[in-house]
């Protein structure tokens, strides 16, 4: 599941309607507001990026499905705002947006009363969207209880999410502190594991002292060496965040390679760089140098991760001209199936089979990508695009 969440997704931007999915208002942030407050319903915003892998995951099975878009279409006025273009930078800043996806729930004077975090499954989402409605929900009522000694898993569990998307980093260590404790000598679920595995991003976040704490209960999911996996990818995430300059949009090299040196080796710390650059290039919709690096650490996709693989020829199939660059993508899109098939591994090849003009392959890939969505996860995890393009094929 947690190999599944960072491999590239289709994302559909701007404002729509997924079949009978959450309906996203157009507009500016203002008009929305207004249009909340005159109907007295909250605003949900889903704050996201391009390059967020959950957001397009949320995207791709969540906002569909009919149980949420009925809880949402009825109780909220909804938008859609990448966190990085127009009035979302602004936004950004004014509800300390840092993590995505994030999910405010704003009333209509603007305030907001409630917010999430991350990848969620459908019934979680569900009651996240319940929680906002909820004045016992609201976090400064929550760290009450929670000072008062309240121990309910699911309290603090969900303490611990909403301390954390608010900036308290102190409150969800504490919080998760007692969760976890309080689950000394029981089980650790799975559920546990992944909400540790998918919270920890760097050695900064409140989880990763988890991650180092439940080493043992951890180990039941994962061998030995992904976990020595993961906490190194840990590490080598808080040296890139340290390490980049905001403003000039430029690597303290030196420094990083020092650092990313000690833990992977010189040669590997070289090529790290080069990934964090290509990240970083693509981010700031530099897509030139992008392409130039990634054609340059492509060169053997069959040594590459299967999802770095999937999510660079995504990205290509989006923004790439070049034929030579899309006959590249199709390679590495081609070995991503290769290492495991997949509904959006296999989508991206039917997408750029189409796009290079070979007809008969993006046919066969693209009914194979709905055929594997309808089996894993049923015909309403169906990408409609997928679809699309299968009928104009036919």
């Amino acid at each position: 599941m947690i190999k599944k969440l960072l491999y590239a997704a289709t994302l559909v931007a701007g404002s729509f309607l997924f079949g009978q999915g959450v309906k996203f208002e157009e507009g500016k942030f203002s008009e929305i507001l207004a249009k909340a407050k005159k109907e007295n319903k909250l605003v949900f915003i889903d704050a996201y990026t391009s390059w967020c892998a959950p957001c397009k995951l949320m995207v791709k099975n969540i906002f569909p499905l009919q149980s949420v878009s009925d809880y949402y279409n009825t109780h909220f006025i909804s938008a859609k705002i990448d966190m990085e273009k127009g009035e979302g930078i602004q936004l950004a800043k004014k509800y300390k947006v840092n993590s995505y996806p994030t999910y405010l729930f704003i009333d209509g004077n603007g305030e907001v009363i409630h917010r999430g975090l991350g990848y969620f499954e459908e019934k979680d989402f569900i009651q996240l969207a319940k929680d906002a409605d909820d004045p016992n929900k609201k976090l400064a009522v929550l760290k009450k209880k929670f000072e008062k000694g309240e121990k309910s898993p699911e309290f603090l569990n969900n303490l611990a999410s909403l301390a954390d998307s608010y900036g308290d980093k102190e409150l969800a260590v504490n919080a998760l502190r007692r969760y976890f404790e309080a689950k000394q000598g029981k089980d650790f679920t799975e559920k546990d594991f992944n909400f540790v595995l998918f919270n920890t991003k760097t050695t900064d976040a409140p989880t990763y002292i988890i991650f180092q704490e439940r080493k043992d209960d951890i180990l039941q999911y994962i061998s030995e060496e992904e976990y020595n996996k993961s906490n190194n990818r840990f590490k080598l995430n808080t040296i890139s965040k340290k390490s980049y300059n905001q403003d000039t949009k430029l690597f303290d090299e030196k420094y990083f390679l020092s650092e990313v040196g000690k833990i992977v080796g010189n040669a590997e710390a070289e090529k790290y760089l080069q990934k964090e650059k290509a990240e970083k290039a693509l981010k700031n919709k530099d897509f030139a140098t992008y392409e130039k690096i990634s054609l340059d650490l492509y060169k053997d996709p069959s040594k590459e991760d299967s999802g770095e693989l999937a999510m660079a020829a995504w990205n290509f199939y989006e923004k790439a001209t070049d034929k030579f660059s899309l006959e590249r993508a199709t390679l590495w899109a081609q070995e991503a199936v290769n290492k495991g098939e997949d509904p959006m591994n296999t989508g991206t090849l039917a997408n750029l089979y189409n796009k290079i003009g070979d007809k008969k392959n993006a046919k066969i890939w693209a009914e194979k990508s709905i055929e594997i969505a309808t089996k894993q996860y049923g015909k309403e995890a169906v990408d409609p695009d997928m679809i699309k393009l299968l009928d104009s094929l036919k």
